[in-house]
C-alpha cells in the first residue's frame, strides 16, 4: 500500500469541511495535550475552518512537565487557547471514594482506575466547553490506539467525529510533516499518555511501528508480537463499541 500523506491530509481537510456542512456547526474544539495527535488534529481543523474557529483546551491534572509543548501547539497555528486545570477535580474525587467507619463497601486503590480518571475528568470538561461554545468536539485518537486499546472508554474514545481514526500512529506523523506551519520536533514527539510517567510503546510493551505493520501488511514480522497485538485488539474491542441494551421482548 503505497501512502499518499498529502492526498490524505487534503482528503480529511475536505472532509472536516463537509462534516461542519452538513452538522451546521462553524467551531471545533480540540484537547491539546502537546502530542502528535492532538497537534495534527488541531492542524487540519484550522485548515479546514479557520485557525480563528478552532479552540484548543489544554487540561494539566496538577503540574504537567510539556505543557509548553501544547501551548507552542497553540500558538504555531494561531488557534485561540485556554488551560483549565483538573487537579481539584481528581483530588477530590480520590478524597470522596476514601473509605469512613460504617460504610457497607471498601473502595480499594486502582492505579488503573486512578490513571483513567484524568481522561474522563478531561472528557467532562471538553463537552463543557463545546457545548458552551456552540461547536463540535474534534476526536484525536489514531488507529494504532484503536486496534490495541489505548484508550480510555467515556474519556478519549468520546468525541463529535474522529479525525485521525482511520490512520496509523506512523501516518499521522507523515501527515504532520506534510504540513509547515507545524514545527517538526511536535510531529515527532515521543508520544507518552502523560499519566503514567511513561512513553506509550513502553506501556503497551509494543511499538507503534509493529502495530503499523500488523494493521497494513497483516504482521509485524514477529510472531510473539502479532501475537500480543491480536489480544490487546480483542479484549478492548469493547471500547470501541456502544454498550448493548438489553432487551427482554425479544
Amino acid at each position: 500500500m503505497i501512502f499518499d500523506a498529502v492526498a490524505v491530509r487534503d482528503k480529511l481537510v475536505n472532509q472536516i469541511k463537509e462534516c461542519a456542512r452538513e452538522q451546521g456547526f462553524k467551531r471545533v474544539v480540540v484537547g491539546i495535550s502537546g502530542g502528535k495527535d492532538s497537534t495534527v488534529t488541531a492542524a487540519l481543523c484550522a485548515r479546514a475552518l479557520g485557525a480563528e474557529n478552532v479552540y484548543g483546551v489544554m487540561m494539566p491534572d496538577g503540574t504537567q512537565a510539556d505543557l509548553g509543548d501544547s501551548y507552542a501547539v497553540c500558538q504555531a497555528l494561531h488557534i485561540p487557547y485556554k488551560t483549565m486545570n483538573i487537579g481539584k477535580m481528581h483530588a477530590g474525587l480520590k478524597e470522596e471514594s476514601m473509605s469512613e467507619a460504617g460504610e457497607e463497601f471498601v473502595i480499594p486503590f486502582s492505579r488503573e482506575s486512578d490513571i483513567n480518571v484524568g481522561p474522563r475528568l478531561r472528557m467532562t470538561m471538553l463537552r463543557y466547553v463545546t457545548q458552551a461554545l456552540g461547536g463540535r468536539l474534534a476526536g484525536t485518537g489514531n488507529l494504532s490506539e484503536r486496534t490495541v486499546g489505548y484508550c480510555t472508554k467515556d474519556g478519549d474514545t468520546s468525541c463529535d467525529f474522529g479525525v485521525l481514526g482511520f490512520l496509523t500512529s506512523v501516518e499521522v506523523v507523515e501527515v504532520g510533516l506534510t504540513m509547515p506551519e507545524l514545527p517538526e520536533w511536535l510531529v515527532r514527539k515521543t508520544p507518552t499518555d502523560g499519566l503514567s510517567g511513561m512513553s506509550d510503546e513502553e506501556k503497551m510493551g509494543v511499538s507503534y511501528t509493529d502495530i503499523h505493520h500488523y494493521i497494513r501488511e497483516g504482521t509485524c514480522g514477529k510472531p510473539d508480537v502479532d501475537e500480543k497485538i491480536a489480544g490487546m485488539e480483542r479484549r478492548n474491542r469493547h471500547k470501541l463499541m456502544l454498550p448493548p441494551i438489553l432487551n427482554p421482548f425479544e
